[in-house]
């Protein structure tokens, strides 16, 4: 009696785990669970990392991510920021996420995590009530459940033993999704397209697996008996696979052979593949070109800081906010004076041209200081280099004497004001210059 309630009881907790009609005979659960392409080829995260488009985009939107700086910030009274250097977050983040982990192989981690699955999931570790420590857990793993009372429970499996983590103590960061709980998972959705290109380039593979452009039969007049079925199997052998490609092949007793396929060029073999390519580029929102794709005329700028400036804002940065406003939420408390940032200046950084006419006109208008141009320059500040001074070309001649004195006064204060801070101007070595 218990054995066939079991049944019943198992059909039962997949249909309340998956919410639709499944059954275990006929194979729909199994490609539902493995991902089953309309191509044949079954669809997961560890086989489509094998396509070289899917390698190269994943890598390059997670090593981009991981090698830009992220700092963690406090807001002061006078609208200006500070490092915040002494808070835990700051120090786990970004110094050492854990005992084993740079930050940079953390972000990559995590990063990649979202691309092939969708979600990112981190456990924080606290000794005390500071945080000491946030672990990458496989999103495999995890399963999410929202619970009667509306809040999530993460059950993970580590060694076939399965722990529900307390909600204070995971960090869950979520790709593209439809229902906010979850990020859909980029293998699962696309693996009509995916799919389509692994067997693509199984096929291709194949072709040189067999050393024959193309295949067909052999016909006889009469028929082969064992003997000469077996001689023949092993006949074929020496001219079957790349290595025996090019070979003469002999047919006796009769044996004719016929072709029946079309080579690769006439199957549009090559087009296939590229044309896979830019789908799976389209899928991650990355420029077929920055992946090595670069057969067609690309549409994007022509220039190098516009081709990084358009990544950067249509690619990158959505991930980048996303990443940021969650390690507000569950790192920082929530507090509205401290926010995580990534410094991107790093991809806009043009030429040496570039960047001097950048500099010149940011000094000239009064926007930048010397000091300032040299910190982004990783050069160190020099004496007198926190002025700021604006051109005076502009001027009418009637007012340049006027303007000059002016000038002179305002660049006497602003370093009195550096230099001797607990003096008052009037008493100031500096007043004559003004």
């Amino acid at each position: 009696m218990k054995a066939n309630k079991q049944p019943g009881r198992v059909k039962s907790a997949l249909l309340n785990w998956l919410g639709v009609p499944i059954s275990l005979t006929t194979g729909t659960f199994w490609q539902e669970w493995m991902g089953m392409s309309s191509s044949g080829k079954v669809v997961s995260a560890d086989k489509a990392i094998r396509l070289s488009a899917v390698w190269a985009c994943v890598r390059l939107l997670s090593e981009s991510v991981s090698t830009l700086p992220l700092k963690i910030y406090e807001r002061q009274d006078d609208g200006s920021r500070k490092l915040a250097m002494n808070h835990p977050a700051y120090q786990v983040l970004c110094r050492r996420p854990n005992m084993e982990m740079t930050p940079s192989r953390f972000m990559l981690m995590l990063v990649a995590s979202i691309c092939l699955r969708g979600n990112a999931f981190i456990e924080k570790k606290f000794i005390g009530s500071k945080l000491v420590s946030l672990v990458p857990l496989l999103p495999q793993n995890m399963v999410v459940k929202r619970l009667d009372s509306g809040v999530l429970e993460y059950t993970y499996t580590e060694s076939k033993s399965p722990r529900v983590i307390p909600l204070k103590n995971i960090m869950h960061i979520r790709g593209f999704g439809l229902d906010g709980v979850c990020g859909m998972m980029p293998m699962m959705v696309g693996r009509d397209v995916i799919g389509s290109a692994m067997a693509v380039e199984e096929s291709a593979a194949k072709i040189f697996e067999n050393g024959l452009q193309s295949s067909g039969f052999l016909s006889a007049e009469a028929a082969l008996n064992d003997d000469q079925r077996e001689r023949l199997r092993g006949y074929m052998q020496a001219f079957t696979g790349s290595k025996n490609a090019g070979k003469i092949m002999v047919l006796e007793g009769g044996l004719k052979y016929q072709n029946v396929t079309m080579n690769p060029e006439a199957a549009q073999m090559l087009e296939s593949r590229s044309f896979s390519i830019e789908e799976i580029c389209r899928w991650f929102r990355v420029p077929p070109f920055m992946v090595g794709h670069a057969d067609k005329q690309s549409s994007w700028a022509s220039s190098l800081e516009g081709m990084n400036l358009q990544f950067l804002t249509n690619t990158l940065r959505p991930m980048l906010v996303n990443i940021e406003q969650e390690i507000c939420r569950c790192l920082l408390d929530g507090d509205d004076d401290l926010f995580a940032e990534f410094s991107v200046e790093g991809l806009l950084r043009a030429d040496s041209a570039g960047r001097a006419a950048y500099y010149t006109t940011a000094l000239q208008n009064g926007w930048m200081s010397r000091n300032d141009v040299r910190r982004l320059e990783n050069m160190p500040p020099i004496e007198g280099g926190e002025l700021y001074t604006v051109q005076l070309n502009l001027t009418p001649l009637e007012d340049l004497k006027t303007n000059s004195h002016a000038a002179n006064a305002l660049a006497a204060r602003q370093l009195h004001a550096h230099v001797f801070p607990d003096i008052p101007f009037e008493q100031s070595p500096l007043k004559k210059a003004a």
